[in-house]
């Protein structure tokens, strides 16, 4: 679905990143994972690797918080691969403060990973897709950026800015063949759910309508489409894959 595509995946070591990298490397894309350090960066590719020594997937470490280092990042692909045709912006944090709890510059930190540095990849993703006559990019949402959450405000308010960075940059970029979409996941079985106790899980699970966590490879998938030409007139979307636990 993807042969002959370059895609950069940010916050692609583990979890549902790591799920989008190996979806899209099966399906005949060239990929770079951009990771927050070398040692996290290795050990994904090493392991990418050993499934299929066939993938041609490279990685990067460059401080998202940093739009230089990143500008810089995002060239270096132009440059190996002549191209970029999908941006996916995956990177982020969660938070579960209180309110009256934050202490000085945490707010701020969960909004510079989470919102910024997407700005700061979409800038030179645009640039390089404009010159080639279109791309795609995708950003991950959350399920709390539509229903919100009691605590860790920073979060749900940064998915908000999310949703909202997409559907104006696909209106913005629409007239250049660049679609902008997001992905909007539910309680997903990342390391993090998966190391919950039984009696944290169980609660969860029974308030999702289908009665199940979601898997990275769920999410995955329709991070697949949106990047396929399957979706090639499907833009502005915040797409939920949450068992309609929004609901």
């Amino acid at each position: 679905m993807l042969k002959g595509k370059v895609a950069v995946v940010t916050g692609g070591t583990r979890g549902i990143g790591y799920a989008i990298v190996k979806k899209y490397l099966e399906n005949g894309a060239k990929v770079v994972l951009f990771g927050s350090r070398k040692e996290t960066v290795d050990k994904a590719l090493a392991s990418l690797k050993d499934e299929n020594g066939d993938w041609e997937v490279e990685g990067a470490y460059p401080d998202l918080s940093d739009a230089k280092k990143v500008e810089k990042a995002i060239e270096a692909v132009k440059e190996k691969f002549g191209r970029l045709d999908i941006l996916v912006n995956n990177a982020g944090i969660s938070d579960s403060t209180k309110v009256d709890k934050y202490e000085s510059g945490q707010f701020e930190k969960v909004l510079n990973l989470n919102v910024n540095s997407i700005f700061y990849a979409v800038q030179p993703a645009v640039k390089i897709m404009k010159e080639q006559g279109g791309g795609c990019i995708i950003n991950t949402s959350s399920m709390v950026s539509i229903s919100g959450q009691p605590g860790g405000v920073a979060y749900p308010a940064s998915k908000f800015a999310v949703n909202g960075l997409t559907l104006s940059l696909a209106r913005e970029l629409g007239p250049s063949n660049i679609r902008v979409n997001a992905v909007a996941p539910g309680i997903t079985r990342t390391d993090m759910v998966a190391a919950l106790p039984k009696e944290m899980i169980e609660p969860m699970t029974a308030a999702i309508p289908l009665r199940r966590v979601g898997e990275p490879e769920d999410v995955a998938n329709a991070f697949l489409f949106l990047a396929s030409d399957m979706a090639s007139y499907v833009t502005g979307e915040v797409l939920s894959v949450d068992g309609a636990m929004r609901a």
